[in-house]
């Protein structure tokens, strides 16, 4: 459809039959002063018009989605809050709950079949040896120990990615279509994991080389100070990623809706959380999730939500989900989680060596593992570092769960918003089943269910409905 101004100016340049006979009659009437007065005047109230659709199209947009608070939920003399759990746990319909329940209950056995498929692939790569062709190649390029482990390493990460490639499609890109939340197309989508492949390749490498310079100059104690490694690499990780690697997937600008960044930093300032900032990702060219984060170490901490968040989520569910994400940062819980995985990473590398020890003893002739310190002994520390990482997993969700409980609780008190986390909770459970039972969440969740958070949530609303009322307060 053409617009209005697109066609009076083509009417200009290129003028109908009809309109050339106009002007010729017009042209043998008045002279030119008394005919430029009709024409002025009409052209003087068209361009106020559009100066006034322009200011006002300026100025309204596109309103926030507004908070949906299903009855039952209204706060009150009589508010419960399991009823008021089970009024929001109702606005979902059987086939969304069947649809989350479906996909989570997948992600069981993905965990599984990631295991063996990832075992497959490393069996694969010693029992044909091509494993130690991988180094025999490195050592006759580089004569030197680092690039050589490094030239591995490349090969190795070349060669897992081409052999997983086709369950990492299943896995990544059409399941996530299947269950609508995919927004890519496959070539963006496999670029994305090009850039993660050429990522593992440098920076991967940079950490294999020193892990294995440990491993030959220490090798009597290198389990331990593997670990103690391996834990500045995850710190350097959380250092360098909001400010170089995650803008490599997504486009990051500040946030201009005073609206919502206003009280956002207000909220950051009354916790002491040093951020003049809040960022916003164009999440939404990956897939529909709503997130948010406080992310950074030492002078890199930045505040980011995604453009979902914003785009799904009233304020009030806006403020909720950035009060939880605060609560990280001023709870410490980066500092806490690098102290637990070092008493897991120790536990890791000494069982590691425990493992490799009794491998090679037994098989590392066949495969032309030479040692603890040849790179070719690689996918074998990858497949009992998996396997223990399996067993972990309930230990690690326990941990992880807690965490986020805990934040949960500080951004109600945070953003005293009880019904916007809620609301959070319902978008969060499209991908997060809302009702497990209470061994499925033990051994399977990392964060808590949905019921869980929006338990927690009415009843902090029970217990602070009339906060800051000095004449009615609440019933005790």
């Amino acid at each position: 459809m053409e617009k209005a101004g697109e066609t009076t100016a083509r009417q200009l340049l290129n003028p109908s039959p009809a309109d050339r006979l106009r002007t010729r009659l017009l042209r043998r009437g008045p002279g030119p002063a008394a005919l430029a007065i009709p024409f002025r005047i009409p052209m003087r109230l068209l361009l106020a018009l559009l100066w006034l659709c322009f200011c006002l199209g300026a100025q309204t947009g596109a309103p926030p989605p507004a908070l949906h608070m299903p009855p039952g939920a209204e706060a009150g003399p009589g508010f419960d809050a399991e009823t008021a759990a089970k009024a929001y746990l109702a606005t979902w319909k059987p086939d969304q709950k069947a649809r989350s329940d479906a996909y989570f209950e997948g992600g069981y056995w993905l965990q599984l079949w990631d295991l063996l498929i990832g075992a497959g692939i490393s069996i694969l790569l010693l029992a044909t040896r091509l494993s130690a062709k991988f180094r025999d190649w490195s050592q006759r390029i580089a004569s030197r120990q680092p690039l050589a482990a490094w030239l591995y390493w490349a090969q190795y990460s070349l060669a897992i990615f081409i052999v997983g490639l086709p369950w990492a499609v299943y896995e990544g890109f059409l399941r996530e279509s299947q269950y609508g939340f995919m927004n890519q197309t496959f070539a963006a989508w496999f670029l994305d994991q090009c850039k993660s492949l050429a990522i593992d390749i440098l920076l991967g490498g940079l950490a294999v080389v020193a892990l294995f310079a440990i491993v030959r100059r220490l090798p009597r104690t290198w389990q331990f100070w593997c670990a103690g490694a391996a834990i500045l690499i995850t710190m350097i990780g959380a250092l360098i990623s909001p400010v170089f690697l995650a803008p490599m997937f997504n486009k990051y600008t500040p946030l201009e809706d005073a609206g919502i960044r206003d009280p956002i930093l207000r909220i950051a300032r009354e916790n002491g959380i040093p951020a003049t900032k809040v960022y916003e990702m164009d999440a939404s060219r990956q897939s529909n999730r709503i997130s948010a984060n406080v992310s950074g170490l030492l002078g890199t901490e930045r505040i980011t939500l995604n453009d979902n968040l914003l785009r799904r989520c009233s304020p009030q569910a806006i403020m909720a989900v950035m009060g939880h994400e605060m609560g990280h940062y001023v709870l410490n819980h980066v500092y806490k989680m690098m102290a637990f995985l070092t008493i897991l990473f120790v536990g890791y590398f000494s069982a590691l060596r425990r493992s490799l020890d009794w491998s090679l003893a037994k098989w590392g002739a066949r495969w032309q593992v030479r040692g603890v310190s040849d790179p070719a002994v690689l996918p074998l520390a990858a497949l009992i570092l998996a396997i223990l990482g399996f067993l972990a997993t309930p230990i690690q969700n326990t941990l992880t769960r807690t965490q986020e409980y805990e934040a949960d609780i500080f951004g109600l008190n945070a953003a005293r918003q009880p019904d916007g986390f809620a609301e959070s909770a319902l978008l969060l459970g499209e991908y997060r089943k809302m009702e497990p039972g209470a061994l499925e969440e033990f051994i399977f969740f990392d964060h808590p269910s949905g019921r869980t958070r929006i338990y927690a949530a009415m009843r902090w609303k029970a217990e602070n409905q009339c906060l800051g009322n000095a004449v009615n307060p609440c019933a005790r």
